[in-house]
């Protein structure tokens, strides 16, 4: 174990933190992707006048306890429930929502080409989503986001297959926002999906073109005949059919002031993707890459890590971060930008264990 120090107390609180936060992830996952329509409209309106609480604070309170959290027997549970779904469970502004520009602009039709599908699906008043990337606090808590409304919402979707690509909701909006933000000069974007990236950064008056990568054919008919003619500056848009791998390596002569890239679903299909991109950069030194969700992708990694060194065995990621001096160089090394540094070098295989 090259970790000397990994018994000591500071190491220790490290990994009893990392503990918690999986099973805060394990809580909200859980609820999310099994039964995000169980806290009803009636429980939250039963809460608040019963307890005097907001709309929000019912709502936290009604799925901490659907994720088997004893709030009022458990003194554990009620510390959890502040520490994680307080900071990590909000009530969204639907009508925000229907004010984003795209939104507002891009109307779409129910079309079907190949596997792929353009629509609408509905958000139920009260039902649980994911509102945005993961919330890093400086006490080292990496809190989940859920969101609700407190009425129906009807999402733009993508599917392939009946699988969701993409979908105009409060997630996508606040994932991409700083992404957008941050851009200027020509810009490369690595997938598709709606257009909702391309769309918002061709608004840009310091955007000067937008060029998508997209492999898929069908998607990209789609989106020429149903989207791309809604865009108010489609004369910046251009669509690639290419691998996102292939173009990346070749693009470094071409001039991009910034590539971004969001061509999985989640962390789960995304880490290797991410860290097989990561190992591109080099080849466009001039070219600033943004990742979808990063902050989440790297949550992943220094999970692996902090297993590892739980676990007092070698793998991929201490391989990776090599030789460490003691407690505050881990702690540099497994930070948002030391993992970020690290990921070109980090090997596949972590995303391949049991």
């Amino acid at each position: 174990m090259p970790l000397a120090f990994a018994g000591d107390d500071a190491t220790k609180a490290l990994l009893d933190l990392a503990e918690e936060n999986l099973r805060a992830l394990e809580w909200f996952s859980g609820y999310l992707n099994l039964c995000p329509r169980f806290v009803s409209g009636e429980d939250v309106e039963a809460l608040t006048r019963e307890c005097g609480v907001t709309e929000e604070e019912a709502y936290r309170l009604l799925m901490a306890s659907a994720c088997g959290l004893d709030i009022a027997g458990d003194p554990w549970a009620r510390k959890m429930a502040e520490r994680y779904f307080r900071p990590g469970v909000h009530r969204l502004d639907a009508a925000a929502c229907r004010a984003d520009p795209y939104y507002a602009s891009v109307r779409l039709p129910q079309a079907r080409q190949g596997e792929w599908t353009l629509g609408y699906k509905r958000i139920e008043a009260y039902e649980a989503f994911v509102s945005a990337d993961m919330l890093l606090l400086p006490d080292g808590r990496e809190v989940p986001q859920a969101g609700f409304f407190n009425e129906p919402f009807e999402a733009p979707v993508v599917t392939q297959n009946g699988r969701e690509w993409m979908t105009v909701t409060p997630s996508e909006l606040s994932t991409v926002t700083a992404d957008i933000q941050a851009v200027s000069g020509k810009v490369a974007v690595f997938g598709l999906g709606l257009g909702y990236y391309a769309f918002m950064a061709a608004r840009k008056p310091e955007v000067t073109r937008v060029t998508v990568i997209e492999r898929d054919p069908s998607v990209i008919a789609l989106f020429r005949e149903h989207i791309l003619p809604a865009f108010e500056n489609a004369e910046k848009v251009s669509v690639v059919e290419e691998d996102a791998y292939e173009y990346a390596a070749h693009m470094g002569g071409q001039g991009y002031d910034y590539a971004y890239v969001d061509i999985w679903h989640d962390v789960l299909d995304g880490v290797e993707m991410y860290l097989k991109m990561k190992r591109l950069e080099a080849l466009s030194p001039g070219t600033r890459f943004l990742y979808w969700i990063e902050t989440s992708m790297l949550c992943w990694l220094r999970g692996m890590a902090l297993m590892e060194i739980a676990e007092k065995k070698d793998g991929p990621m201490i391989e990776a971060i090599g030789p460490v001096k003691g407690f505050e160089d881990l702690k540099r090394a497994l930070s948002q930008e030391g993992l970020r540094r690290l990921a070109p070098r980090i090997p596949l295989e972590v995303t391949r264990r049991d």
